[in-house]
């Protein structure tokens, strides 16, 4: 009987890349977005700004705001995706011992 690599393993492992994959690009947006927003804040403090540039600088405001939240409910989505992936493996693992019987 030959026994290959368990499908659900190589799944659970998958899973644990791409939640890690998604994890990091949400914390790059999210560094990039913090930045932007102290940068932006700086700017305004250095300079005096019209009814226009001061409207332009709230509607920036609010989609960082948007891109953040987005951001952050995707870092949340990618921890969960890598410990389901890891619960997987763990699973896939422990059934593959007792097909084959290595506690024995």
């Amino acid at each position: 009987m030959e026994i290959t690599g368990s499908s659900a393993y190589y799944a659970g492992l998958s899973a644990i890349q791409t939640g890690q994959n998604r994890v990091d690009q949400a914390a790059s947006q999210i560094a990039n977005t913090s930045q932007i927003a102290n940068n932006s804040a700086e700017r305004t403090a250095t300079s005096q700004s019209s009814d226009f540039q001061a409207e332009r600088l709230r509607a920036v405001d609010r989609s960082q705001q948007m891109d953040m939240a987005t951001s952050t409910v995707q870092l949340a989505l990618g921890k969960h995706e890598v410990e389901l992936g890891a619960k997987v493996v763990k699973a896939s693992d422990e059934m593959l011992g007792r097909i084959i019987d290595t506690y024995a």
